[in-house]
C-alpha cells in the first residue's frame, strides 16, 4: 500500500442503543463485542496493515478521548482529536481532509466508522486497496456497498449504474465519460430488469463481485415499501459508512457545497500544531453545520449525473455487520446456531421453553417460558425489551438527558 493512505476512524458516536452498557464515557466503540478486543481496538487492527501507525487520525469527543488514547497505544494521541461540540460526520472527516491535504497533497483518506465488525479482513483490505487506488488516480469519491439482504430501513442505500464501467472510467484517467441518463420519479419508480441485475451483481467462482460501479444516488433510509423495491430491483447496496477519497477531493467538494463550513474547518486546521489551536478549535467548530457527509457531500454530488460526479460503488468482498443494536448483536452472536435459540451472557444459566432471548448479566441466569426478550444488566442500571423493539433504546437515553441522571448516561 502506497505511504499515502491515512486511515480516519471517526470515534465521536454514544452508541446510545447499547444502553446501559454503553455510556458517555464508555461507549460502544469501547466496548468488547465481538471478541476480547474492543470495537475501535479490532478497527485499528484490521487497518494496520495498509498504513502506518502515525498515519492514523481519530476524531472523537472530550468523554472519549482519554479512554481511545489508553486503548490505542500504538496511535500518536496528538492525532487523537476531540470535537468540542458534535457536529455529525461532514465536519468531522472534513477536518482530516483539511489538516492532511495541507500537509501530503497526495494524501488518500479511508473514512472509517469505529463499531463495525468485518469477516473476511484480508478481502476487506483487498477492497480498500482498490478504493484507494481509484481515489488517486483522480477527482473520485469510492463508497464500499454491501449486498442487502433484506428491506432495511435503517441503512442509506446507493443505486448504482447496470454495468461495471471500463477500466479508465473506474481511475478517472482522461476520457468522455458515457453518461446514463436517469430521473428517478418522486416515487423512485424501478423499471430495470430485475433478474437480469440480480445476476449481474452476484458473486462470481471466487466469491467476488463486479468491480467498481458507477453510483447514480444515495437514498437515506427509506420507508418499508421502498427499501423493498430496492432489494428487489437488484443494483441497490446498502451503504457502509466507509468512503476513500483523495484529502485535496474531499476539501474540493466541501467547498463547493458547504461553502460556509469549509473555511472554518480550514482555519481550524491551519492551527494544528500551534498554540493557537485549541481556542481556535472551540471558537470555530461550533459554527459549523450540523450534517452528515451524506447529505453535505455525496447527495449534491450525485446529483450531477452519472459520469460526471465521479462516484464509485465498491461491493463488499466480505462480511460485514454494523451491530447497531441489541438485536442485531443477538444475530450475530447466534450466527451459525439454531434460529432461535438464546444468547446468554453470564457465569450460569438456565432455561425451559424460552427461545430467542439476549441476555446479559453477572448474576446466575434462569429464563423461563419467555421469548425473543433482550435483558441487560449492569450494576447500576436493568434494561428489558424486546428484539423487535431493541432499536428504540436510544429514547431511554434521551429521557435520562433530559431528566438530568447523568449518572445513568
Amino acid at each position: 500500500m502506497a505511504n499515502n493512505f491515512y486511515p480516519v476512524i471517526l470515534a465521536g458516536g454514544r452508541g446510545t442503543r447499547f444502553w446501559p452498557l454503553s455510556r458517555r464515557r464508555r461507549a460502544k466503540q469501547l466496548l468488547p463485542l465481538n471478541s476480547s478486543k474492543s470495537m475501535i481496538d479490532e478497527t485499528v487492527e484490521r487497518l494496520l496493515p495498509l498504513a502506518k501507525a502515525k498515519q492514523f487520525w481519530v476524531i472523537t469527543n472530550d468523554d472519549l478521548r482519554d479512554p481511545i488514547v489508553r486503548q490505542l497505544k500504538k496511535l500518536n494521541k496528538r492525532q487523537i482529536v476531540a470535537e468540542p461540540v458534535g457536529r455529525n460526520t461532514a465536519p468531522a472527516i472534513g477536518l482530516a481532509a483539511f489538516l492532511l491535504a495541507s500537509r501530503d497533497p497526495d494524501a488518500v483518506i479511508g473514512m472509517f466508522p469505529s463499531d463495525h465488525v468485518i469477516g473476511d479482513e484480508k478481502r476487506f483490505r483487498e477492497d480498500i486497496k482498490h478504493a484507494a487506488e481509484i481515489a488517486a488516480a483522480g477527482p473520485n469519491i469510492v463508497v464500499i456497498g454491501i449486498r442487502p439482504t433484506r428491506a432495511e430501513t435503517g441503512y442509506g442505500y446507493i443505486e448504482v449504474s447496470h454495468e461495471p464501467r471500463a477500466a479508465s472510467q473506474r481511475t478517472g484517467k482522461s476520457h468522455q465519460p458515457t453518461v446514463i441518463s436517469h430521473q428517478p420519479s418522486a416515487k423512485h419508480e424501478l423499471t430495470a430488469d430485475s433478474r437480469q441485475l440480480k445476476a449481474k451483481f452476484q458473486p462470481n467462482a471466487e466469491g467476488r463481485v463486479p468491480s467498481a460501479l458507477s453510483v447514480r444516488r444515495f437514498t437515506e433510509k427509506p420507508n418499508a415499501e421502498l427499501a423493498q423495491q430496492f432489494v428487489d430491483a437488484g443494483n441497490f447496496f446498502w451503504n457502509s459508512g466507509m468512503f476513500v477519497w483523495g484529502a485535496k477531493t474531499l476539501a474540493d467538494a466541501l467547498r463547493e457545497h458547504l461553502p460556509s463550513t469549509a473555511p472554518l474547518l480550514e482555519e481550524i486546521a491551519a492551527s494544528y500544531g500551534t498554540h493557537k489551536f485549541e481556542k481556535t478549535f472551540a471558537k470555530l467548530y461550533p459554527k459549523c453545520e450540523n450534517i452528515s457527509i451524506d447529505y453535505a457531500v455525496l447527495e449534491p454530488r450525485s446529483a450531477k449525473g452519472e459520469g460526471r460526479s465521479g462516484i464509485y460503488c465498491i461491493p463488499a468482498g466480505f462480511g460485514w455487520n454494523d451491530l447497531g443494536s441489541w438485536a442485531a448483536l443477538y444475530e450475530h452472536r447466534n450466527d451459525g446456531n439454531k434460529a432461535g435459540d438464546n444468547v446468554i451472557v453470564a457465569e450460569e444459566s438456565f432455561t425451559s421453553n424460552a427461545d430467542g432471548n439476549f441476555i446479559q448479566s453477572s448474576k446466575f441466569v434462569a429464563a423461563v417460558g419467555v421469548s425473543n426478550l433482550v435483558v441487560v444488566e449492569t450494576d447500576d442500571a436493568l434494561l428489558i425489551t424486546t428484539r423487535e423493539n431493541s432499536q428504540d433504546v436510544g429514547e431511554v437515553v434521551k429521557w435520562l438527558d433530559e431528566k438530568k441522571m447523568k449518572k445513568l448516561v
